[in-house]
Parts: C-alpha cells; sequence; structure tokens
C-alpha cells in the first residue's frame, strides 16, 4: 500500500496524471487524493506530499484498529442470491438501484462511461433538481429480524449520499401492489403512475429502524458504515432513505431468517443448515479467503472466494506422514460451529470441496451437541474455547476427503439419531470447503433438565 501511495506521489510530481488514470488502483489511491484535499502535490497548493503522508498513515490506523460489529457475522437478508430484490426507486439515471444488493464487492472501472455518465458499480441517482429526496423499497429474499446494516459506499467519493436512514415493515402477501417489473433502468426515474402505485404500502409511514444519519464518503477503494438496530420484530420490506441525492455501492441487511416452520410435517425432509431456512455460523477458528457462512448459501460456489478457506496450520512438521489408513499425521484442525434453522434429527450430510483442488482438507468430521440461547451466548463470549459444561458428540466420524468433489454420507454412517442445534464441522488440518448441506428431519426439543 505505501508503494501504492509513492507511485501515486511521483506520478503526479512527474504531471503523469494519465498514466495514474489508467491504473485502476492508482485510480482509487488518487480519488482519495481529491477526497482528502491534496489537489496538486507537484505546487503544493493545498497539502504538501509529506502532510498528505501523515494524514494518509492516520487514515490506515484508523482502519486497522476499528471494531466490527458482531452482527456482520449474521446472514444477510436483503442479497440477490438470497432472493433479495428492489421493487421501487425514485431514479436510477446513472446507476439502477439493484446493483445495492449483489453479493460480490463492488469494482471501478475507470475508462467505462454509459450514455448517461460514469459507469458505478452501486445506485446513482441524479443531481436532485426537484422537491424531495430518493429512496428505494427492497423486499427481503426471506422474512426475518433485522440486528444491523452496511452501508458501502466505495468508489463514491464525489458523489456519496450525504445521510441514509433506513424503515421497515412486514407486509402480507394482500399489502403489497402490482409494480412494474424493473428491466434496465438505467437513464430513468419513477413515473407518476409508479409512484401512484407505490403509495399503496404507506412506506413513509414505516417503523424507523435507523433515523436519518450522515454518512462519511468513499475513500480508496473501500468505506463502511454499520447501523444497529434493536427490533425484535420479523419483518418483510425495508425502505432505503438517501437525503438528498448520489450514490451509495451496497446495502446490506443483517437479521436472523425466521422460517414459518409450521407447515413443515415430521417427516418433511430439509436442509437444516441452509441459510435460506436460518442457519448461521456463530463461531471458528480461522478464515483466510472467504467466511464460514459462505458454506451455508444456496446454490453451488462460483469460486473458492465463494466458500470457506483457512491459513496453512504453522504447526505442520518439515515431511507430512500418513498412518496406515491415508490419513495425514499432522497436529491441530480448523473448525467452524453453526446452529441450525431448526432442531432437528440429521440423516443425510454433503461436504462440497468443489474448486478446492490444491488446498482441499485432508479429512473431516462433524459434532454436534443442544444448547439453548443463554448456552450459546455464554460460548460465544468464550469464543467456544470452553474448558468444561460444553460436550460435543460425534455425528460423523473421520471421513477421508477428495479435492474438488461433492461428498456424500447417508444415515448409515450417522453415529448418532437425536435432536440437535448445533453443529462443529472439524477439517484436518486445514484447507478449503465450499458448501455444507445437512439434511434431516425438523423435531421440537424436550426442555432440558439442568
Amino acid at each position: 500500500m505505501i508503494c501504492l501511495l509513492i507511485s501515486c506521489i511521483t506520478l503526479l510530481a512527474l504531471g503523469s496524471t494519465h498514466t495514474a488514470l489508467s491504473n485502476p488502483a492508482l485510480s482509487a489511491f488518487l480519488i482519495y487524493l481529491a477526497d482528502a484535499g491534496v489537489e496538486d502535490i507537484r505546487t503544493g497548493s493545498q497539502t504538501s506530499a509529506s502532510a498528505f503522508t501523515g494524514k494518509m498513515a492516520a487514515h490506515l490506523k484508523e482502519e486497522k484498529t476499528q471494531v466490527l460489529p458482531d452482527f456482520l457475522n449474521l446472514n444477510d437478508l436483503a442479497c440477490k442470491t438470497m432472493g433479495g430484490k428492489v421493487l421501487f426507486a425514485t431514479d436510477d439515471f446513472f446507476a439502477p438501484a439493484d446493483n445495492l444488493l449483489k453479493k460480490q464487492n463492488p469494482e471501478f472501472k475507470v475508462d467505462t462511461f454509459t450514455a448517461y455518465g460514469k459507469w458505478m458499480d452501486g445506485w446513482e441517482t441524479r443531481r436532485k433538481r426537484t422537491p424531495g429526496h430518493d429512496w428505494c423499497i427492497i423486499q427481503l429474499g426471506v422474512p426475518g429480524t433485522i440486528h444491523g446494516f452496511e452501508v458501502n459506499t466505495s468508489f463514491f467519493a464525489g458523489n456519496c449520499a450525504p445521510r441514509i436512514s433506513v424503515q421497515a415493515a412486514c407486509l402480507k402477501q394482500v399489502e403489497i401492489p402490482e409494480l412494474w417489473p424493473r428491466g434496465d433502468r438505467i437513464g430513468t426515474a419513477a413515473s407518476d403512475e409508479e409512484f401512484e402505485a407505490v403509495k399503496k404500502m404507506k412506506s413513509e409511514e414505516w417503523n424507523f429502524l435507523v433515523p436519518m444519519t450522515e454518512l462519511k464518503p468513499g475513500s480508496l477503494d473501500i468505506s463502511q458504515s454499520y447501523f444497529s438496530a434493536n427490533s425484535k420484530q420479523r419483518w418483510t420490506h425495508v425502505r432505503f432513505n438517501i437525503y438528498p441525492d448520489g450514490g451509495i455501492a451496497r446495502f446490506k441487511v443483517f437479521g436472523i431468517i425466521q422460517k414459518d416452520w409450521s407447515a413443515s410435517g415430521l417427516n418433511d425432509l430439509h436442509d437444516l443448515v441452509a441459510m435460506a431456512n436460518g442457519g448461521v455460523c456463530v463461531g471458528f477458528s480461522s478464515t483466510q479467503l472467504g467466511h464460514p457462512q459462505n458454506i451455508l448459501w444456496p446454490g453451488k460456489a462460483t469460486s473458492m472466494k465463494d466458500g470457506w478457506e483457512t491459513a496453512r496450520r504453522m504447526d505442520r512438521p518439515p515431511v507430512v506422514k500418513v498412518d496406515d489408513k491415508g490419513i495425514l499425521l499432522i497436529p491441530g484442525h480448523e473448525w467452524a460451529v453453526f446452529r441450525l434453522a431448526h432442531p432437528g434429527i440429521i440423516t443425510h450430510i454433503e461436504i462440497d470441496t468443489t474448486h478446492f483442488k490444491g488446498n482441499f482438507p485432508d479429512t473431516c468430521q462433524v459434532e454436534a451437541c443442544v444448547l439453548n440461547a443463554e448456552e450459546e451466548k455464554e460460548c460465544l463470549t468464550q469464543k467456544w474455547n470452553l474448558k468444561k459444561g460444553l460436550k460435543w458428540i460425534p455425528l460423523l466420524s473421520v471421513a477421508k476427503l477428495k479435492p474438488n468433489k461433492r461428498h456424500f454420507f447417508d444415515g448409515t454412517v450417522m453415529q448418532m439419531q437425536d435432536a440437535i442445534t448445533h453443529v462443529r464441522l472439524i477439517i484436518c488440518p486445514d484447507g478449503g470447503v465450499s458448501r455444507m448441506r445437512l439434511w434431516g428431519f425438523p423435531r421440537t426439543l424436550l426442555s432440558k433438565s439442568k
């Protein structure tokens, strides 16, 4: 990063702004330079190079020490991959609101323009020249309780929306009017007919989960703002307001999915750990590329980044050996703990190592337990390093894995047939997994005796 900073300063000092703008990474730095008030390092008209270096160091130190909120470990209820979608937006002139819900991180294309202006990977409205402010309505992919929001303004340093607020509602299907299909909305604004239709949702009366709050503009290639929500209600829709106009790269709604299990019978088979059903990762030992929550996503993984990969263990021996069963004799392992969407009996397990060809785990095993909310809270406080009180029971014994392959295990190899609430996936010694499925039957737990 320091080298990139020096490159920017050197290019500017030599007058090579065209060269800098042809490099996406350097261009991102130049966006930050403008945002930081460095108009011309060559002449020192605002800030000297040394002064900027100090300011940059302070910025990097601030980013490094930022404590991320716990709700980021929950599911993004609004993600397009989960079925979230934009139903209405007041304006989509420069970039459509649908981009807000993309799973992948925003990108910046230096030389890409549309017929309406600079191509941007986010939602960007035209500069307001009429009364009011811009807003959009998002239907969550799955209903749930909302614990927090992430607003990402990456690459919108000069066009960031200065303020936002978030409202929410729990609507029945009959309360949702028939709205126009979104389609390709770039260069357009909502029509009078669309405004009339969306009025029936009475979104201006929805509950405020985040009041009007100021945002910091995007700097470099990352800028996220986080907002906690203290509501325990179930929500189906959110209204995202920006004041008065501008751009936002991504908008994420973190929460706990609340699936209606009342229609599920005792013999209805479900993936009890699926994110779409409410499964969630509640702890892990290591992550290098991709959060373990990724292995609960629907569909097949698109790449290694779409799964969970750990760092290589530093305690691996100089020379690797195997036992008589071909299992590596390496100490240590990595793990991730998941809360099931509903207590149940697991009958089938799938462990998928697709895309992990030279970095797949040698073996895996699955353990299970039953925890109530208070017990889970204590485990989270202790980061699952409890010396006593938590007993993991084997569900799937040690199983050899292969690269880039889906592995299936049926009931004949399951070591328990009791209802459980949590599982711990153990991979030895390290490596990556793209997906995990735990198929089984939902069950109601009997109260635990103390």
